[in-house]
């Protein structure tokens, strides 16, 4: 799947006109990157063109032109997309009221260890989470978290040839798993896997 190069971005102006239509791509794109584990779990599933739009947002606000501004981008959301034998997710931890979310944040401690992928007739594999930096201590967990699912190749051929991908969390407080992920899901992040 490649990292991002500058030649891969639109300039400001050129994706000032081309915004509107790719983002619409972009939200399309990712319906099917979604998976929810429970009520307060959200996986977002990152690839190269999810990347590339939260890259664009990014020297949009920021109004970044420079090279080495870009480059920063670059490097700081290249490390999200997928390599071919792993899939990689933004991982939320989502309470609306804040009280509640912090709480929560307490006790889900390692929540980030506890979040799997499976496919059928394999074991789990656990997510690898925030390589960049730690986002949990001993007193509480972040609601953000950046993980990666490593998968061998064994794994990879059986999904390719059908079988289905169940994830799932079994975190002490916080339990939930789908047996199989619908099929629009599972054809999205096989992608990821090539």
């Amino acid at each position: 799947m490649g990292s991002l190069t500058r030649e891969d971005l639109f300039s400001l102006e050129q994706y000032a006109q081309e915004r509107p239509e790719f983002r619409a791509r972009v939200l399309e794109h990712k319906k099917t990157r979604k998976v929810m584990l429970g009520e307060n779990l959200t996986l977002y599933f990152e690839d190269r063109l999810t990347m590339q739009y939260q890259i664009q947002e990014m020297l949009r606000i920021e109004k970044i032109f420079e090279a080495d501004g870009i480059q920063e981008e670059l490097d700081a959301y290249n490390p999200l997309i997928p390599d071919g034998s792993n899939i990689k997710a933004t991982m939320m931890v989502e309470f609306d009221d804040v009280e509640e979310r912090k709480q929560a944040l307490t006790e889900l401690v390692g929540i980030e260890d506890h979040v799997w992928v499976q496919a059928a007739g394999h074991d789990k594999v656990y997510a690898i989470s925030d390589e960049d930096l730690d986002r949990s201590d001993a007193e509480k967990t972040s609601a953000v978290h950046f993980s990666r699912f490593e998968f061998t190749p064994d794994m990879v051929k059986d999904l390719q040839s059908g079988a289905a991908l169940a994830m799932g969390c079994d975190h002490p407080r916080y339990s939930y798993s789908i047996d199989a992920l619908d099929d629009a899901t599972r054809v999205s992040l096989l992608a990821d896997l090539q």
